[in-house]
């Protein structure tokens, strides 16, 4: 029969669990954590204010004196991507021990993050033309969209980085920490060249440079999530996993205050630069400090039910939270509800009341819209195979339009042709049909 412990914080369940043992359940719950704070910053970085101009649209956090020095902890795509990795060294392996290719690899991750983007695309596609046919000032429309889309940057840097993971974890195998150093050196290449072209004086534009450390910085995230898989961080003491943390946030001041480096790790994002390295190491070193309070905290009961809820839609929340709050802001708009001014005392007392609103509405939105993303990636029958290039075809056409949007904002154009390279890039992994077999399927 199950057995429960009560807590002071909630009951503990010690019934026999639903998932398997060898699941890492901190790795989801810190998954679960990392989408409260994406949904939370994005909020708070919208201050929308209403006066005789018209409407305003500004980010009151960067008001704050310490938000700069606040990003080092609340910047939380470092950790994302090591846990990232984790989950995909862990799914490569599983696959290869079936029999299974990197083929079968990539394929599986293009449709589960392809899928649910294709229709956050069509909606985008039908909602921008369509404010634009209604006549929505330009410029207001351009913020919205700008605003709709900024999320989108994960989509191209996530399966830039799932590519390179049947080869990196063979480097990993043969290699492990020269794999690492060797990324850690282009990572720096990249931005000693980047951060010496931006004070060139012919206006060069250095930032195309800064987009190869999507490879780098990014991969090299993934890559310590393959330690994290093989059980590195259990070897080392838990004092020892603090101290190296607190290094590595000591390493970032000469990089940031007296170095080249800007202190807000949100603007160091995209493109990425080194100190985001230094953030997700320290972030991973503290969780696996803290690893033995999180394993306890992840028994209780209700925390389990959140975890499920919002861990099993969370490509889908991602992807539409950002439209779905700025509907929010658009419903309050039309029923005329008061504005504070942005980074006032009323606008952070108002500001947990929107954050509640704004995870009910989409939690409702992703419920239907979350079967995408839990649909079956099993070949229809009669469906043939596709081969390794065919599926990096559609990796490309699938990383394109997320890229663009990040290198030039999103507007309708660029919607509706980003649609079409996703639509083909589902086609393409989906595998050709066989008519033979499926007419002969079809009579039997």
């Amino acid at each position: 029969m199950p057995t429960s412990e009560s807590t002071r914080f909630g009951r503990i369940t010690t019934t026999r669990p639903l998932v398997p043992a060898s699941r890492d359940l901190v790795v989801d719950l810190i998954r679960v954590a990392c989408m409260f704070a994406v949904v939370a910053v994005h909020l708070l970085m919208m201050g929308i204010s209403v006066g005789p101009g018209g409407i305003g649209v500004e980010n009151p956090l960067t008001s704050l004196s310490w938000f700069a020095q606040g990003t080092w902890f609340g910047q939380v795509m470092p950790l994302f991507f090591v846990v990232g990795g984790f989950a995909s060294l862990t799914s490569w392996r599983s696959l290869q021990r079936k029999g299974g290719n990197a083929a079968d690899y990539l394929r599986n991750r293009v449709l589960r993050l392809v899928r649910p983007t294709v229709a956050l695309y069509a909606f985008l596609t039908i909602a921008l033309w369509s404010a634009t046919a209604a006549g929505v000032p330009g410029d207001l429309l351009s913020v919205i969209a700008a605003g709709a889309g900024v999320q989108l940057w994960f989509l191209a840097a996530y399966l830039i980085c799932q590519t390179m993971v049947p080869v990196m974890a063979r480097f990993h195998e043969a290699a492990p920490y020269r794999t690492v150093a060797g990324l850690a050196a282009g990572a720096a290449v990249v931005d000693v060249l980047r951060l010496g072209l931006e004070r060139n004086p012919w206006g060069f534009d250095s930032n195309p440079i800064g987009l190869l450390n999507m490879v780098f910085v990014w991969g090299l995230l993934q890559q310590l999530g393959f330690f994290y898989a093989d059980g590195i961080f259990d070897r080392i003491a838990r004092w020892k996993l603090v101290i190296a943390a607190v290094a590595s946030y000591l390493l970032m001041v000469p990089l940031t205050d007296a170095g080249p480096y800007p202190v807000d790790m949100l603007t160091s994002q995209n493109p990425p630069m080194f100190p985001l390295v230094l953030v997700g190491l320290a972030h991973v070193l503290l969780v696996k400090a803290a690893y033995p309070w999180l394993q306890r905290f992840v028994r209780l009961e209700w925390v389990r039910k959140v975890m499920l809820v919002v861990g099993s839609r969370a490509m889908t929340i991602y992807l539409w939270h950002l439209p779905l709050i700025i509907a929010l802001f658009g419903i309050a708009l039309v029923l005329h509800l008061p504005f504070p001014e942005p980074a006032s005392a009323e606008w952070w007392l108002t500001r947990p009341l929107f954050y509640v609103a704004a995870w009910a509405l989409v939690l409702l939105a992703s419920t239907p819209l979350v079967r995408l993303e839990l649909a079956s990636t099993a070949l229809a029958p009669g469906a043939s195979r596709p081969g390794l290039w065919s599926v990096l075809t559609a990796t490309a056409l699938a990383v394109i339009p997320p890229f663009v949007v990040m290198r030039t904002a999103l507007d309708a154009w660029n919607a509706t042709w980003g649609l079409i390279l996703l639509v083909l890039a589902v086609v393409l992994v989906n595998g050709r049909q066989n008519s033979r077999l499926l007419r002969k399927a079809t009579v039997e």
